[in-house]
Parts: C-alpha cells; sequence; structure tokens
C-alpha cells in the first residue's frame, strides 16, 4: 500500500524542470543549481490539531502545508524550484492523498514548483514539506538589516486567519453568533486560514529595496520583534494603519485590532525599507494586487511600542504563536 500510495504522488508531481536530473523514485533527488545564486532551504511541520483543524478538508491541507513553506522563500526574496514531502498517515488513505495532492499542485503548478521526492509512514496525521529556492547570492532579504529611520511596511491585509480560526471554535462565547453573522465575511475569514497566499512575487520584487523582511506567522507584534531583535533596533507602529479585511470589521470589529497585532498564520510580508522608496513600493506592490500598507518606523531604541493617531500609548501583549508554551 505505502508504494502504491508513492506512485500515486509520482504520477500527481506534475510539473517538470530542466534542473531536475532525478526525481521522486531512487534514493535521493539529485538536482542543479543555478550559478550565482544561493540556495534557500526552509522546512514546516504541520500537525492535525495543532497547525489546521480537525476535518480540515485534504485538499486544504495540500495547500496549506506547502503555502507555509512557500511562504518563508518570499521572505527571503528567493524564486521556488524543488519541494520534499513528507506524510504521516493513520492509515494507506488513498482518498486523502488524491485531495492532499489536489491542493498541493494547485499552489505548486503556478509557481513551477517541482516535487522532487519524499517519505511516507505510518502514524497520527502528521504533514512535512521542504522547500528550496534560489536568490541571487547579494540579493536575499534577512531579518538583521533594519535600521533606525525606516519605514515599516505589510503585504494584505492582518488578522484575517486568526479570526477564521475563531470563527470554527465552537468554545467561544459567541460562538453562535459567528454561526448565524455574515455568511460572506465567515467564508472569506476561514478560507483566509485554510489558504494562505504566500507572496512569493511581492518577496522578489523586494529585492535590493527593503533592507529586512519576515513572513507574519506567528503574529505580527512577535515577527516584528524578530526583526528588531535581529537588526539591534525598536519599532514604533501605528495602530490606526494596520490593513484590515472588511469581512475581518464585519465579524469582528471589537477585536480586529488585537488580530492583526497578535494572531498569526496570514503569511503576509513584514518588511522595512527606506521611507524614500515608500511610494514607489507601494504603487509597485499594488500593481501586483496584494496591497502594502505602511504602518510604522524603525528606531534606534529597543522595544516595541504601538501608538494611535494622536500618539497615545496601546497597550498590547507581544506573544505570539509559541509552539513549546502551553
Amino acid at each position: 500500500m505505502e508504494f502504491d500510495l508513492i506512485e500515486l504522488i509520482r504520477a500527481r508531481a506534475s510539473v517538470r524542470r530542466e534542473d531536475v536530473l532525478l526525481g521522486i523514485g531512487d534514493d535521493a533527488a539529485l538536482l542543479r543549481p543555478p550559478a550565482g545564486h544561493a540556495l534557500a532551504v526552509a522546512v514546516d511541520t504541520l500537525l492535525e490539531g495543532v497547525h489546521f483543524p480537525v476535518g480540515t478538508s485534504p485538499a486544504d491541507i495540500g495547500w496549506k502545508a506547502l503555502a507555509v513553506n512557500l511562504s518563508d522563500l518570499a521572505a527571503m526574496g528567493a524564486t521556488p524550484s524543488w519541494a520534499l514531502l513528507s506524510l504521516t498517515l493513520p492509515g494507506a488513505d488513498r482518498r486523502f492523498v488524491e485531495g492532499f495532492l489536489d491542493g498541493f499542485t494547485a499552489l505548486a503548478e503556478p509557481h513551477r514548483l517541482a516535487l522532487v521526492g519524499g517519505d511516507t509512514t505510518r502514524g497520527p496525521l502528521a504533514v512535512s514539506v521542504t522547500v528550496h529556492g534560489f536568490v541571487p547570492e547579494a540579493q536575499a532579504l534577512r531579518r538583521d538589516g533594519a535600521k533606525a529611520g525606516d519605514a515599516i511596511f505589510v503585504t494584505g491585509t492582518l488578522g484575517d486567519a486568526a479570526a477564521g480560526l475563531a470563527c470554527l471554535d465552537r468554545e467561544r462565547a459567541d460562538a453562535d453568533r459567528l454561526l448565524t453573522a455574515s455568511v460572506d465575511s465567515r467564508k472569506a475569514l476561514i478560507g483566509r486560514l485554510n489558504r494562505p497566499t504566500p507572496r512569493v512575487a511581492a518577496g522578489q520584487l523586494l529585492r535590493g529595496v527593503a533592507s529586512a523582511c519576515i513572513d507574519v506567522s506567528d503574529g505580527l507584534l512577535a515577527d516584528l520583534g524578530h526583526v528588531c531583535r535581529a537588526s539591534g533596533v525598536g519599532a514604533v507602529l501605528d495602530a490606526d494603519a494596520l490593513p484590515l479585511s472588511s469581512a475581518l470589521l464585519t465579524l469582528f470589529a471589537d477585536d480586529a485590532r488585537d488580530f492583526a497585532l497578535r494572531g498569526g498564520d496570514d503569511y503576509e510580508l513584514c518588511f522595512t525599507a527606506p521611507p524614500e522608496r515608500a511610494a514607489d513600493l507601494i504603487a509597485d506592490l499594488s500593481r501586483q494586487g496584494c496591497g502594502v500598507a505602511r504602518i510604522g518606523r524603525i528606531v534606534a531604541e529597543d522595544g516595541l511600542a504601538v501608538r494611535d493617531a494622536a500618539g497615545r500609548s496601546v497597550a498590547v501583549s507581544a506573544s505570539g504563536w509559541d509552539h513549546f508554551r502551553s
């Protein structure tokens, strides 16, 4: 049964690339990186009940398992190339694998990402994807380049995925309200949770422009905090400049700011750049259709402050997602 699943995966791995000398079917893949480029490599593991709710469709799991990794490449300014897939399944469930591959390949194909190997094993449902990408050696985006005076930007909208998870939480005090509220808004937020959009093209556009970059996976405050620590700087955020979707405001008007600051799983890009580049950046990224908002500035002093339009301090918790916090 295991080899039947491997053959199914091999047959569905439709992307072919000339730099794949040997793909699925041997002990290891043989790959040829291009000259003059650094190889960017990222891996993420998704567990049922931790990274996606029990009952999530196989296609949505397949999409998200790849999307969260492509987002890491985007944050480095890298172009996706190859992937490895490790599937742990309670049983040899062909229907699950077919659905999973529907979602996985739907995202892999437009990025010309070739699945070149992996592993299958038996156990509690878990998915691990390793992605590889190329970036010109001198142009890779990093976390450690932010400078005092830089402006802070974020693509897309924030807080939607955390709100989508809240829509699925039957233990919430307002669970009944969320079930009967705007169907379109609920669907949009859950869609952002299950099928995030990795900002790969945006990351490539930021090469040579952004001074630092990170993807928002653990929450804006937590991830911007990583940039500040790596760069030895601090940040001041404008709470009223946070980009919020109409769906988020429709269902969670009172909690929208908190979701945007602390909610994870958005997989937008948070980056810094000299303020004189702001107008061009906003215009260029808007033409890509992802949108971008200027949300604050980098300062020399340590710490991360949030202020409203009047300059008043906004009390927030800087905590974000932590796999090992109980």
